[in-house]
């Protein structure tokens, strides 16, 4: 079953965040068995070149490769469905119209209005339209106060797959001092995301610091997250191994 279709029946699905344009590591993060890895475009370290490496390098591993696109036009994210993403997370949705956009950027025409020229991302999915508009998943970042306030209107548009909450920002938008401090309507926020996303039958995701955090969003009513990230998750590691030898400062 394609990933498209996995998150549209809302499986529970657990997926890594890759910011660093490292293919080697992204063959070997493919194989753990993540139910995909996302490339980050947005803010993480990886330009169009590596991105494409990064892609080819998922498949070499067998996972399914998602893309957290710059931004919401026609351009950036034909490109990254160009080059194999079976999908895409676009950032800063504030409205029903924005998220009608990313749709459209999604989907051939006379559906949409991504343009055909699928040369690798065709070796994958298959050269037709049709197939390939089924194919995709297309997903929006809800994390403004925008964004929030218009989420039921978000969760009706039409070819719309998920809805994906971004908890630094959205906590910045509610008066956090900082991402991951306590802030006053955070966790109604949150309630009320995943309730406009079922009563849509609509995939609703979230960005998590640990395993531990996905496993309790994945239990209190989100049906797919993501995973920290390469760069924090090596620096974890580095600090853990540099405080078991005794020598952290």
């Amino acid at each position: 079953m394609r990933f498209a279709q996995r998150l549209r029946e809302r499986e529970r699905l657990a997926g890594f965040w890759q910011v660093t344009a490292n293919p080697i590591a992204t063959e070997r993060l493919a194989g753990l068995g993540y139910d995909y890895l996302c490339l980050d475009l947005q803010h993480g370290l990886i330009d169009y070149a590596g991105y494409l490496a990064c892609a080819v390098a998922a498949d070499a591993g067998g996972s399914v490769m998602v893309a957290r696109v710059a931004t919401n036009d026609l351009t950036h994210i034909g490109r990254a469905l160009d080059a194999g993403a079976q999908g895409v997370i676009v950032p800063l949705v504030d409205s029903a119209e924005e998220a009608a956009a990313a749709v459209h950027a999604c989907r051939y025409a006379p559906i949409g209005g991504r343009s055909f020229g699928p040369f690798r991302s065709g070796l994958r999915i298959g050269p037709d339209p049709r197939e390939a508009d089924e194919a995709i998943a297309c997903i929006v970042m809800i994390e403004t106060l925008g964004g929030l306030e218009a989420i039921e209107e978000i969760c009706r548009t039409p070819g719309l797959d998920g809805v994906y909450v971004g908890p630094a920002d959205l906590a910045l938008a509610l008066g956090a001092p900082r991402p991951g401090a306590e802030v006053e309507g955070f966790t109604e926020a949150l309630d009320r995301i995943t309730a406009a996303a079922k009563a849509a039958g609509l995939a609703c995701g979230i960005q998590c610091h640990s395993g531990s955090e996905a496993a309790t969003r994945l239990a209190s009513g989100f049906t797919f997250a993501s995973v920290a990230s390469d760069l924090t998750l090596l620096e974890e590691a580095a600090r853990a191994a540099l405080r078991a030898c005794g020598a952290e400062s």
